[in-house]
């Protein structure tokens, strides 16, 4: 059984590619390699639909959310409380009781204030370091020879 096995590892490298037994192995080899390349694929391609599945579930979650909030949107809309508000802003009606003033649209807007505008200078001052921050950084300035 040695000899076999003596003989076998003798031979040339030709003559081992024509045995029975390293075809076959290379033939398993071969089969080997082409299952595991599926099953990578296979499991990429869960994997992305796994991202969709997911993906489609907060979207549904999204949309269940805007549905509940449009059905609380309509529950308002048809309540007393919305019904007199809005009669109040578009036919200038008044509750039992209460007095109504119209007041023209130009009156009203001449004894508002005006909001006073950012300036584009403003948005990009930094705010002030840290005493800290401001030694760590003379520290740097000095050893880097800054000014």
């Amino acid at each position: 059984m040695f000899t076999k096995i003596k003989n076998i590892f003798h031979k040339s490298k030709l003559e081992q590619f024509k045995d029975v037994r390293v075809i076959s192995l290379i033939f398993f080899a071969v089969i080997v390699l082409l299952v595991s390349w599926n099953s990578v694929n296979v499991i990429q391609t869960n994997y992305e639909l796994q991202k969709q599945i997911a993906r489609m579930e907060q979207e549904n979650e999204v949309k269940k959310l805007e549905n509940e909030n449009q059905k609380l949107k309509n529950q308002y809309y048809n309540t007393d409380q919305f019904l007199e508000l809005q009669a109040r802003r578009q036919f200038g009606k008044a509750a039992p009781g209460e007095t109504l003033i119209l007041v023209p649209k130009e009156v009203a807007l001449s004894k508002t204030v005006d909001e006073p505008q950012e300036n584009s200078s403003s948005k990009t001052q930094l705010p002030s370091k840290s005493t800290f921050q401001k030694n760590f950084e003379s520290w740097m300035n000095f050893f880097l020879l800054r000014n």
